[in-house]
């Protein structure tokens, strides 16, 4: 009769990944713990999508001046039906504070509410210190936004470049995913292509807001010296090249 291993050898590759490996089986199906592990996921995806923005506890968090849009999609239903409508922002909305401004950062729930609340402010308080010699219009908090809306933004608020902070798309391994997508001279009609995007910020799991803020602020650097972000702009950012004095 052949021994029964004393440890699981597949154990060490479930350690080093969050990634559903070996989950084993009974029977036909998964075993108990697995399986209830999994419903508590897809569970924390769905919550993270239809999750509200606390916009005045991330005006607090975020500190300095907040303006707070929205988007053209008047509810979450609609918003999820039509991503257009999340990519305009609403009619009537007020004159944004147009300046010269080097950079603009907009805040969008997406599809993650619980990523903007969770990381954002760790985020922009650590790009402010890799960014001080930039000029930065007021933090502008968006709902119901799709990554586009920060074009009109930036182009109101007059700024040479535009960041937004979006909550991405919940998975059954990270319901709190932030991304930041980054774009010079904004304005309506820009392609996905002309942008830059640093994926998957969070801590633990992904990366660190300093480590998102050291990539943000080099793009835009580079962005600044080239004229331009998207397709034509390749990270080549040495880790730890923003790390403020000290």
């Amino acid at each position: 009769m052949a021994e029964v291993p004393a440890t699981d050898p597949l154990e060490v590759l479930r350690q080093a990944t969050t990634a559903r490996v070996a989950l084993g089986r009974a029977g036909q199906g998964l075993p108990t713990a697995p399986m209830l592990a999994f419903q508590l996921a897809h569970a924390r995806a769905r919550d993270a999508v239809h999750a509200v923005l606390d916009t005045e506890a991330l005006r607090v968090a975020l500190e300095g001046e907040v303006i707070v849009v929205e988007s053209a999609a008047p509810d979450r239903a609609t918003y999820l039906a039509d991503p257009d409508l999340g990519r305009r922002l609403a009619e009537g909305t007020a004159a944004l504070p147009c300046g010269d401004h080097d950079l603009a950062v907009v805040v969008g729930d997406g599809l993650s509410a619980t990523a903007v609340q969770a990381h954002v402010p760790a985020v922009v308080a650590a790009l402010r210190l890799r960014l001080a010699g930039w000029t930065i219009a007021p933090v502008v908090v968006a709902r119901q936004a799709r990554v586009a809306l920060g074009d009109s933004i930036g182009e109101a608020l007059g700024a040479k470049a535009v960041v937004v902070l979006i909550g991405e798309r919940p998975g059954l391994s990270a319901a709190d995913s932030l991304g930041a997508y980054i774009t010079w001279d904004p304005k309506p009609g820009r392609r996905d292509s002309e942008r830059n995007c640093v994926s998957n910020i969070r801590w633990p799991g992904g990366l660190a807001p300093d480590q998102a803020a050291d990539k943000i602020a080099w793009l835009l650097t580079e962005a600044r010296r080239m004229g331009m972000t998207g397709v034509a702009l390749k990270d080549r950012e040495t880790p730890g090249s923003f790390l403020p004095p000290g």
